[in-house]
C-alpha cells in the first residue's frame, strides 16, 4: 500500500471528537477524474498515487497511514438546532503539510456508513460528486476561499435518491474541516473541556498568531468573523448563492464548504433562492450577509465563557465583535463592486452608484455575469456600449446609470485601457453555469465525462477569453433555466 506522509493532529484529540470508522468498499471504482496540479501543491507524487488512484479515492485500499475518522458535530438546520450530526458520508483519512507549508484535510465523501449516518447509505451519487468538483476548483479559479476537489471515482454501483442514480466519491481538501457546529456539539453537552481544547486546536491550526493573545478566545472569534465578512463578500461580487448556510457548513477557516443545492445568479435577482430545500428563503442571495452573522453569533455562545468568567462581561465583549461583522462585510463588498465597475478610488457616493446599477440590472432582467464583464469594454469606449444594452429588457435604466458612472469614471486617475484590463481582471467571463452542470450531470450519467472535461478546463481560466467558447459564457435560454437545485443527500 502506498502512503501519503500523513500527520493526523486531529486524531490526536480525545476520541469523543470523532468515531474511528473504516470506509465501506465499492465494487469496480473508475477514475473520473485526479487533480494533480492539486496533488502537488499538496506535496503528494502524483505519478506514484496515479496507478492506484481508484483504489485509493474510493476508499477500497486506504493509504498505509491513514487512520480513518468520522468527525464529530452539531448544527442549526434552517434555523433549528439538531445536537448530533456529524460526517454521516465522509472520512477523514488523514492530514498532509503542503508545500507552502498549510496542513490539509483528505477526506473521502460518499464512502460509506459511519456511526453519524442516521440509517442512510453513507454514498454520494454522481451528479453532486460531479458538481462538487466542478464547482469548488471554479471558485478558486475565481479567486474564492474553497475547498478544493482531489478527485472523483464512480464506484460500480447505484445509489437512491430522488431516483436510482450511479454512485459515486469525492476526495475533498480542506484547510479543516472544524465547523461552527463542532464547537455546538460540544457546547450541546455542557462539554467545556472539549470546547477549550478545540478553541485551542483551531487557534494553533489556522491562527497560530494569537497564541500568545492577552484574550485569544475573544480574538479567536474575531478573527473568524474577518474571514468569514471576506468570504460572504467574495460569493456576493461573483453571484454565487450557497443554499444551505446551516452553521455545520460554516468552516472556522473561512473556506466554502459543502457544495450541495448551490448555484449562480444569471439574470440578477437578490430575492433568488435554488435550493429545492430552501421553501421559506431563508438562504436567498441577499440574505447570506445576515445570516453569516447569525451562525457567527451561534459561535460566541459556545466560546462565552472562554471569553470572561463574567457572563454579562462576555456577552457584552461578543456582542461587539458580532456586530462589527456588518462593518467588515459591508467594507469587503464595497471594495470588490468597486473594483468591478473601474473604481480605484472611493467616494462617498460609491454604495449608492454600485446599488443603483444592480437596482436598475434587476428591474430590466440583465444577466449579473455578463453586465459586469461587458462593462469591461464600455469603459473604455462609450460607443462599446451596446452589449450590455442588450442584456437589459429596458435599456433606458442601464443608459440613465451610465451617465452617472461615466461622470464618476471622469474623476478617476486610471487611463480606459488601464481600467478595461483591471476590470477583466475582476469581472469573470465564465462560471460554472447552472443549466451547462445540469447538462453536464446528464452525460455524465450516461458514462460521457467528455463535458465534464471541457468545462473543468475552462473554468480554470474563467477571466480569459477562450476561442470558440462562447456557448458557456451566454445566458440560459428560457428553455435551459434550471430554477431548482438538490441537495445531495
Amino acid at each position: 500500500m502506498i502512503s501519503l506522509g500523513f500527520d493526523n493532529t486531529y486524531r490526536r484529540l480525545p476520541e469523543r471528537f470523532y468515531a474511528p470508522t473504516d470506509a465501506t468498499g465499492v465494487r469496480a471504482p473508475k477514475v473520473i477524474a485526479f487533480n494533480r496540479e492539486l496533488a502537488g501543491e499538496l506535496g503528494l507524487d502524483a505519478a506514484a498515487i496515479a496507478p492506484h488512484a481508484a483504489q485509493i479515492f474510493s476508499g477500497n485500499t486506504p493509504p498505509a497511514d491513514a487512520e480513518p475518522i468520522a468527525l464529530a458535530y452539531a448544527g442549526h438546520q434552517f434555523g433549528n438546532f439538531v445536537p448530533q450530526l456529524g460526517d454521516g458520508r465522509a472520512l477523514l483519512l488523514g492530514e498532509v503539510v503542503g508545500r507552502n507549508g498549510q496542513r490539509h484535510d483528505i477526506q473521502l465523501k460518499g464512502s460509506g456508513p459511519t456511526p453519524f449516518s442516521r440509517r442512510r447509505d453513507g454514498r454520494a451519487a454522481l451528479g453532486p460528486v460531479l458538481r462538487e468538483y466542478i464547482v469548488s476548483e471554479a471558485m478558486h479559479a475565481l479567486g474564492v476561499p474553497t475547498t478544493r476537489s482531489l478527485a472523483a471515482v464512480t464506484t460500480g454501483e447505484y445509489v437512491q435518491r430522488e431516483e436510482t442514480m450511479p454512485g459515486a466519491v469525492l476526495t475533498r481538501v480542506a484547510s479543516s474541516h472544524i465547523r461552527i457546529g463542532t464547537f455546538q456539539y460540544f457546547a450541546a453537552r455542557q462539554d467545556e473541556e472539549a470546547i477549550r481544547l478545540l478553541a485551542d486546536y483551531a487557534i494553533e491550526r489556522h491562527y497560530p498568531a494569537l497564541r500568545h493573545n492577552p484574550t485569544p478566545y475573544l480574538a479567536l472569534l474575531d478573527a473568524v468573523i474577518a474571514r468569514q465578512g471576506l468570504l460572504v463578500a467574495n460569493w456576493m461580487r461573483i453571484g454565487f448563492i450557497h443554499g444551505v448556510m446551516n452553521t455545520d457548513n460554516m468552516t472556522i477557516s473561512g473556506e466554502t464548504i459543502d457544495y450541495g443545492p448551490c448555484a449562480f445568479l444569471d439574470e440578477y435577482d437578490p430575492g433568488k433562492v435554488f435550493s429545492s430545500i430552501d421553501r421559506g428563503g431563508r438562504y436567498a442571495y441577499q440574505n447570506q450577509p445576515l445570516i453569516a452573522q447569525w451562525n457567527l453569533a451561534r459561535l460566541a455562545e459556545t466560546l462565552l465563557f472562554l471569553i470572561d468568567s463574567d457572563t454579562d462581561k462576555a456577552i457584552g465583549k461578543a456582542t461587539n465583535s458580532i456586530n462589527a461583522f456588518t462593518g467588515i462585510y459591508e467594507t469587503h463588498w464595497l471594495n470588490f463592486m468597486r473594483a468591478k465597475i473601474g473604481l480605484a478610488t472611493s467616494r462617498d457616493t460609491d454604495a449608492d452608484l454600485i446599488n443603483g446599477l444592480l437596482t436598475a440590472m434587476h428591474q430590466g432582467g440583465a444577466d449579473f455575469t455578463l453586465t459586469f464583464r461587458n462593462l469591461c469594454n464600455a469603459a473604455l469606449d462609450p460607443k462599446a456600449d451596446a452589449p450590455v444594452r442588450t442584456l437589459f429588457n429596458r435599456p433606458e435604466l442601464y443608459d440613465n446609470w451610465a451617465v452617472q458612472w461615466r461622470h464618476r469614471l471622469a474623476t478617476e486617475g486610471a487611463s480606459p485601457t488601464d481600467r478595461a484590463i483591471a476590470m477583466s481582471a475582476v469581472n469573470p467571463l465564465y462560471i460554472p453555469r447552472n443549466h451547462r452542470i445540469e447538462e453536464m450531470i446528464q452525460l455524465a450519467l450516461s458514462a460521457d465525462f467528455a463535458r465534464f472535461e471541457s468545462l473543468h478546463t475552462l473554468l480554470k481560466h474563467p477571466f480569459a477569453e477562450q476561442s470558440g467558447m462562447e456557448l458557456f459564457s451566454a445566458p440560459p435560454r428560457t428553455e435551459e433555466r434550471v430554477g431548482q437545485t438538490f441537495c445531495g443527500t
